[in-house]
């Protein structure tokens, strides 16, 4: 150290200083203002992404909103639709039930009259088979000279065993 205070120069040493605030005021007038603009336009920069990723938080937030209503409106819509669909399917029943009640009363009416026409019908034949019987007995019965009972009750009887009805 006494060597260093030994050297010592003060012509030296005003000469580096001068020299010193030289680059100082030139580091300041034409580097320090450039390195803070682009330090500005840095941080400017970042302020605008961070404020850009902040309304696209917002946006995405208002989104995810929107898109919950839309998706509650959807099932509440699809509800309703199942809703009228269940209606609508239970109304189809009801009226294709309705309507094979009818057509089921419609044929049993119809069986039932086709029933009666053909018991009419029936009675309307055995009591034409019974008239012709009687016509064919009388008329047998006539042919034969009956003066006895005996004989008119044998006849009767054989007559009756060959009658079969149809």
């Amino acid at each position: 150290m006494d060597q260093l205070l030994n050297d010592f120069s003060p012509g030296l040493f005003i000469m580096q200083t001068v020299i010193l605030l030289v680059l100082i005021f030139l580091m300041v007038k034409f580097a320090w203002k450039p390195i803070l603009n682009s330090l500005n336009e840095r941080e400017e920069g970042i302020q605008g992404a961070l404020d850009a990723a902040e309304a696209a938080k917002r946006e995405m937030q208002n989104l995810k909103a929107d898109n919950d209503q839309l998706l509650q409106e959807a099932r509440t819509e699809r509800d309703s639709l199942l809703k009228d669909a269940r209606a609508m399917k239970d109304k189809m029943i009801a009226d294709a039930t309705d309507e094979a009640q009818a057509k089921a009363d419609l044929i049993l009416i119809k069986a039932q009259e086709a029933i009666q026409s053909e018991k009419q019908a029936a009675l309307a034949d055995i009591k034409n088979q019974v008239a012709k019987i009687s016509v064919e007995i009388a008329e047998k019965m006539v042919r034969h000279e009956l003066d006895n009972k005996d004989k008119q009750m044998k006849l009767v009887d054989d007559m009756l065993g060959d009658v079969t009805l149809n």
